[in-house]
């Protein structure tokens, strides 16, 4: 055996489904085995890999062991001459394997190999090469000198960024992306230090190669896509804890007493420092702008109320009470704002829509109350009004001017619908233009490419892949789909690095999935994304779901002594609620069937309830009732939820 694959996974199954497909095409030319180390996935992902990679050996952990003692698990049962540590969020070219292996055979000397690695948008990911993070090293990375001065011998070296990216370097770190290495050398060296959970190990592992007189390369002559970010959020505090806790490691493990002391304290620093960043960094990203808006329709609704006190309401002189200032106008904000948040309109990209929708819902809102409050309460409609009015303007202008000062993160929605290009052969492109039409209910234009460069296009199809940019720029194309069963994943990453056009985002369709994978924006290039057939996912659409189960929860709860009176299980309906009020369950859910394609919708709590109950009285089999959890994700709309609600009252204790 040549080769051996391994890839650890951990709740990414549609990106673990498109990384096994690669790995299936790039094994053609290479003695190959390749083994999926799950560690205790809720998602399908075990399920996935039995019934559609039955070559693979699949190591099904019970819990999650760790990056570090999964890959060794699999090395141990494995016995290939060569080692490949694999990303599940990764697409390697069809390729790779072939020429990784020439150059280890062609190069005694190598211990490890890593390859040129882009992102979803095509760019290069500067953690393609890496250099020893020595205290030193770590001190210029850590405060900025490193990005600063990237082409610096002295400031540059943690990602060795003076160093060529299109040349192969000798180099000092592998990317535990995709880590290759000698299985000779690993006997030398001993396997993944299990004493690191999650990262550091690569780092550990290439710097023992070194140690044991093997040298490590960077091979740019193939590349991979590395969705990078997969299960982990690097901006989260837990990610700057773990990952500077895994260098402590490395230091007290490979530096003198001296340097380790020096470089714990360096990294102490940097998690106190980094994990401040990350604190203030969430919080202002959330409650910034929230807090923001309140602050500016509050000093309006001041001025506003202190000329229409003077000009109009007390022209003799008086104002309204303090109670109004202080008290009623915070509670106007609340409402507002919060309904500001229900409707979307916090959302990314911005919607100046939703934010209208959510300014007037809460302002009915509030004139109802208003209208039911005893008359010393009732201080002025038009106040309300105006305020509202004022909210809007002052919401939408910030939202506007920031928007043409181009600050990243106030992109505005388009108001058109997308424009897709589908590259593929006949039946593949039209399957994922179906499965497109699905995910967009309203596609501006879903246009047909062929991926034959050198044949007319048929039938149907609007061009060819040759002509790529300027279909793109003639039909005003949004989002291109690669369907990754006809064009191999090198010609792929051509064409995402050709084109470079901030405006286009990139995804791909792996063979027979129902999912579409790649970087959602220009701005999250670096993130994964999944496109599954459904709007329940959505995010809007999950925080109706949420607030409907919270609002549902606490009506009967108000009205229990009339409800548990109603209900066939008193008992269960009790705790139901309280079920839902903690997240536990949702009133509505799937219907529970014995088919093994529910786990290719998306996630939901455990449904007191399901769509099946209108139908109650018929004997339904699994087809119809998976049938009916499809057009329900499909087609979520808070009214569902409510007519499921209605016609299975009674039905509310069940377990």
């Amino acid at each position: 055996m040549k080769l051996s694959v391994i890839i650890v996974n951990y709740n990414v199954k549609y990106f673990l489904e498109q990384c096994l497909h690669s790995v299936r095409k790039a094994s053609a030319g290479v003695s190959c085995e390749v083994f999926v180390v799950d560690n205790n996935s809720v998602d399908g992902s075990v399920q996935m890999v039995r019934e559609k990679f039955p070559e693979v050996h699949l190591i099904a952990n019970h819990d999650n062991v760790g990056f570090s003692k999964a890959n060794n698990q699999a090395i141990r049962k494995s016995s290939g001459e060569y080692v490949l540590l694999l990303n599940p969020d990764t697409v390697v070219e069809d390729d790779t394997f072939t020429k990784v292996v020439a150059f280890m055979d062609a190069h005694p000397d190598a211990g490890g190999l890593g390859v040129k690695m882009v992102d979803g948008k095509g760019n290069f990911l500067p953690e393609s090469k890496r250099g020893l993070p020595t205290p030193a090293v770590a001190f210029y990375k850590i405060f900025g000198l490193s990005r600063l001065f990237p082409k610096s011998k002295t400031f540059g070296k943690y990602h060795l960024s003076y160093l060529d990216k299109d040349q192969t370097h000798e180099v000092d770190i592998l990317s535990g992306a995709f880590m290759l290495m000698r299985r000779s050398v690993l006997d030398i060296t001993g396997l993944l230090d299990e004493s690191y959970f999650m990262y550091g190990e690569d780092i550990d592992l290439s710097y023992r190669i070194i140690k044991a007189g093997y040298k490590n390369y960077y091979f740019p002559e193939t590349r991979i896509i590395h969705y990078k970010g997969e299960s982990t959020k690097k901006s989260s505090v837990n990610y700057v804890i773990v990952f500077y806790k895994a260098m402590v490691i490395f230091a007290r493990t490979h530096f003198s007493q001296k340097n380790a002391r020096l470089f714990s304290f360096l990294i102490n620093m940097a998690i106190y420092f980094r994990a401040s960043l990350a604190v203030l960094k969430r919080f202002l990203s959330r409650a910034f702008l929230p807090v923001f808006d309140a602050v500016i329709i509050y000093a309006g609704i001041f001025f506003i109320k202190s000329y229409w006190a003077q000009s109009v309401i007390f022209p003799n002189g008086g104002d309204y009470p303090p109670v109004f200032t202080y008290v009623i106008v915070p509670i106007y904000l609340l409402i507002w704002l919060t309904s500001v948040y229900l409707s979307g309109g916090y959302d990314k990209p911005i919607s100046l829509f939703r934010i209208f929708k959510g300014l007037f819902s809460g302002t009915v809102f509030i004139l109802v109350v208003y209208s039911l409050l005893d008359e010393s309460m009732r201080f002025s409609r038009a106040l309300t009004l105006l305020g509202a009015l004022w909210g809007y303007i002052s919401m939408t202008g910030t939202r506007l001017l920031l928007n043409m000062l181009g600050v990243k993160g106030f992109e505005l929605e388009k108001s058109q619908n997308k424009r897709y290009v589908v590259i593929g052969d006949g039946e593949e492109a039209k399957r994922v233009a179906g499965l497109l039409s699905t995910i967009d209910a309203q596609p501006a234009f879903i246009g047909l490419v062929s991926c034959d460069e050198t044949h007319r296009p048929f039938e149907g199809f609007i061009g060819s892949i040759n002509r790529l940019k300027d279909i793109v720029n003639i039909y005003r194309i949004n989002e291109i789909i690669f369907c990754a069963k006809n064009i191999p994943a090198r010609l792929i990453i051509d064409k995402m690095s050709e084109l470079q056009n901030p405006d286009v985002d990139f995804k791909i369709a792996p063979p027979e999935s129902l999912s579409l994978i790649g970087s959602n924006s220009i701005n999250t290039a670096q993130d994964l994304y999944t496109l599954d057939l459904n709007s329940v996912n959505k995010t809007i659409n999950r925080r109706n779901k949420r607030s409907l189960d919270v609002i549902v929860a606490l009506v009967l709860i108000l009205t229990l002594p009339v409800t548990l009176f109603i209900v066939k299980k008193p008992l269960g309906f009790f705790q139901n609620i309280f079920s839902v009020l903690f997240a536990k369950k949702t009133w509505v859910g799937y219907c529970h069937t014995n088919n093994h394609d529910d786990e290719k919708l998306p996630g939901l709590k455990p449904g007191v309830l399901d769509p099946a109950i209108p139908l109650s009285n018929i004997n339904l089999n699994d087809e119809t009732l998976q049938r009916l959890n499809l057009l329900y994700a499909r087609n979520y709309q808070i009214k569902n939820d409510l007519n499921i609600i209605m016609k299975g009252f009674k039905h509310l204790g069940r377990n």
